[in-house]
């Protein structure tokens, strides 16, 4: 039996951040209904990467329910009301005031059912000079200060993918969650605000008290602040090559079983790792170039026979044929896709994973098959 197996989750989402928490809920044995608008999501048009269809849709969107409802009709309205009073959770990402406008007020339904778990996202909360903004990812990235510390020293740029949205729903799931731990003791609902605002100030804690401090954080591409040498280095053959010295035994043990340099450390320069970013410049300078005279598989085995921790650059070619991808398979209305595993493993639980629903289409409880993972086994 699946941890959320009776749970009913309601949800009026669109984009990114709440289906990413309703596709969890999901993955967990809830029913979530997702209430779609006569057109569909939106991001069901984002691309057609995934067999014709979105890319993000079908990634966030397994397993649900899709109930077209137009919330513009009094009809649709009423739809709605019987969904929300069979339901455990209300998951809902509108515009702000969009659902007040409708007649779904968050007092209104906290009174009208009180063992209803109420969860809204909305993009700076609901106080503020900037709470009826309008708020998408980027816009975040920009606003909160990430894009600022994101990048190499030419400019501020963009995180690579959704982290604003993806940090958002993951924080709702764990919220909600939290909230249904809490129902089971008291039988009481719960009111939940998340603002993809504050989710991204609380992840930027460690640079804001670094500037605060007097230290602001530097972009500085694949290095770290504060951390030397932690960073990337190519081989005689042009492989690019990530590695971080965490400490002072790691260290030694590069400089004498890697760098072939065993007196290094006991240069005042390189003494310790404060005196190392100090004269970062020296000391990833010295790495580089000793890097530059070893091919990859060289430096691969004596970082690994010295317990150094690295890594090799990739791009998306190389994660697709990882041998540590894991992959799931879910069906969606254009046929199979596989694409990777969610991250938690539950021992002896295997999980399957329900298909991706046309606009109207309600696959309930259907399952997908688990496809053969590539590398190691899926769970």
């Amino acid at each position: 039996m699946l941890p959320l197996e009776g749970i009913t989750v309601i949800a009026v989402e669109q984009a990114v951040a709440a289906p990413f928490c309703s596709s969890r809920l999901a993955d967990a044995g809830a029913h979530v209904i997702k209430v779609e608008r006569p057109e569909g999501d939106f991001a069901r048009g984002y691309d057609a990467a995934a067999r014709g269809q979105s890319s993000y849709f079908v990634w966030l969107n397994r397993g649900k329910d899709s109930q077209v409802i137009d919330l513009a009709t009094k009809e649709g309205r009423g739809q709605l009301e019987r969904l929300i009073a069979g339901a455990d959770v209300l998951l809902q990402n509108l515009k702000p005031g969009s659902m007040d406008k409708l007649g779904f007020s968050i007092e209104r339904l906290k009174k009208d059912y009180p063992a209803l778990i109420l969860c809204t996202i909305s993009g700076y909360g609901d106080e503020g000079p900037y709470a009826h903004r309008k708020a998408y990812d980027l816009l975040i990235q920009a606003e909160s200060g990430l894009a600022s510390i994101t990048g190499g020293p030419d400019g501020p740029s963009r995180v690579g993918l959704s982290i604003v949205d993806i940090a958002t729903g993951a924080t709702a799931h764990a919220a909600i969650l939290e909230a249904l731990i809490k129902r089971s003791k008291s039988g009481k609902g719960a009111d939940i605000r998340i603002s993809m605002f504050d989710v991204m100030a609380d992840w930027l804690t460690v640079p804001l008290l670094n500037f605060e401090a007097g230290q602001p954080p530097q972009r500085m591409g694949l290095a770290h602040p504060s951390i030397s040498p932690y960073g990337v280095f190519r081989s005689k053959d042009g492989k690019d090559i990530l590695i971080s010295i965490q400490s002072e035994r790691e260290w030694k043990k590069l400089c004498a079983d890697v760098l072939g340099r065993p007196e290094l450390p006991n240069d005042a320069r390189f003494a310790s790792m404060v005196e190392r970013v100090r004269n970062r410049h020296l000391t990833d300078g010295m790495v580089g170039e000793i890097f530059a005279t070893m091919t990859r598989d060289e430096l691969l085995q004596r970082l690994a026979d010295a317990d150094i921790a690295f890594a090799e650059v990739n791009t998306m070619a190389g994660l697709a044929t990882h041998p540590h991808l894991r992959r799931i398979e879910v069906g969606t209305p254009n046929g199979p896709v596989t694409y990777p595993a969610p991250a938690a493993i539950v021992v002896d639980e295997p999980r399957h994973y329900g298909a991706v629903p046309g606009i109207g289409e309600r696959p309930g409880a259907a399952k997908s098959e688990k496809a053969v993972p590539t590398g190691i086994k899926s769970s």
